[in-house]
């Protein structure tokens, strides 16, 4: 069985009624792209961002349109003509084997791997976390998860609680309960992530150590030896003091999702809280590590 892809190319401003128009033509799905290679990496919170110029792309199953239903496609979505549609066909894929053959088990230290369910371990006495792609963002393969996996492999000891704030997945949790950590709070703003984690601690085992919260249904008084935050830098920088309020006395904070460029900005947000470390990099991010003051320092006018 094959499937056929409807794609146009348009502005933002053309783009909720474009999908709504691939939607009232029959899609299955829709999808949207940027069509100029525009990055957007600092949205404010709240704001879902758009590129200027993107492509829409509905899928559809065969047959073929019809011509009328094609006009109507292009009336519905501002288009002249039916000219600016472009068609592709769709082969019928094993999609998971598809995404497997892409997603292999990725080692992140001495002791840490991170494997599909439907894989053997390279190590079986290595500690082995499995993960598979989802809806929620977190599997190994991005630099900033990567930095904050390694990190985490060589710093977590049995003797540490932590705290993993923009969880995602939960792989950051997961991973800190599976090298050794007692307990762990995994924070999200989306009802998603949460239930993400913990479906994925269930699946390692530990769901009876980790804690889902969002954002506000953290206890005021909470605080922990290791706080993980890979997000981006803007969040990161307004939570600063109330991130700060979270870690122990002589607690790591450990902070990802930032650009070189924005490693230093971000980094004196915490230095009144944390003696900040070396910074760590990869592929233009950086990983920025601190330890808890004992006293904060307090700026006089």
């Amino acid at each position: 069985m094959s499937w056929l892809e409807y794609s146009i190319q348009t502005d933002k401003g053309h783009a909720e009624q474009t999908e709504l128009a691939m939607t009232n033509a029959g899609a299955l799905s829709v999808t949207v792209t940027d069509a100029a290679d525009q990055p957007i990496l600092e949205p404010a919170p709240g704001d879902t961002p758009v590129w200027d110029d993107l492509i829409i792309t509905g899928l559809f199953e065969r047959p073929p349109l019809s011509q009328q239903t094609l006009m109507q496609l292009a009336q519905d979505a501002g288009l002249p003509s039916t000219d600016p549609i472009n068609v592709t066909e769709l082969a019928e894929q094993q999609w998971t084997r598809t995404w497997m053959d892409h997603f292999k088990p990725m080692s992140f230290g001495q002791r840490l791997w991170v494997c599909p369910h439907d894989m053997q371990a390279p190590d079986p006495d290595a500690i082995n976390l499995r993960l598979d792609p989802g809806l929620a963002f977190g599997t190994g393969t991005h630099p900033t998860t990567e930095l904050c996996l390694r990190w985490l492999d060589e710093h977590i000891n049995h003797q540490q609680s932590l705290l993993d704030y923009g969880c995602g997945s939960g792989i950051l949790a997961i991973a800190a309960l599976l090298l050794g950590v007692p307990r762990a709070w995994a924070i999200d703003n989306d009802e998603q992530a949460l239930i993400a984690s913990r479906d994925n601690a269930a699946n390692n085992h530990v769901a009876d150590r980790i804690t889902t919260l969002l954002p506000e249904q953290l206890a005021a008084d909470a605080t922990v030896d290791v706080c993980v935050a890979n997000i981006l830098a803007a969040p990161l920088m307004s939570l600063a003091s109330h991130l700060a309020n979270r870690v122990n006395t002589n607690g790591q904070i450990v902070l990802s999702g930032i650009l070189v460029e924005q490693a230093e900005e971000v980094s004196k947000h915490y230095q009144p809280w944390f003696i900040m470390k070396e910074a760590v990099s990869k592929d233009g991010w950086v990983l920025l590590q601190g330890q808890r003051r004992v006293e904060p320092i307090v700026k006089h006018p």
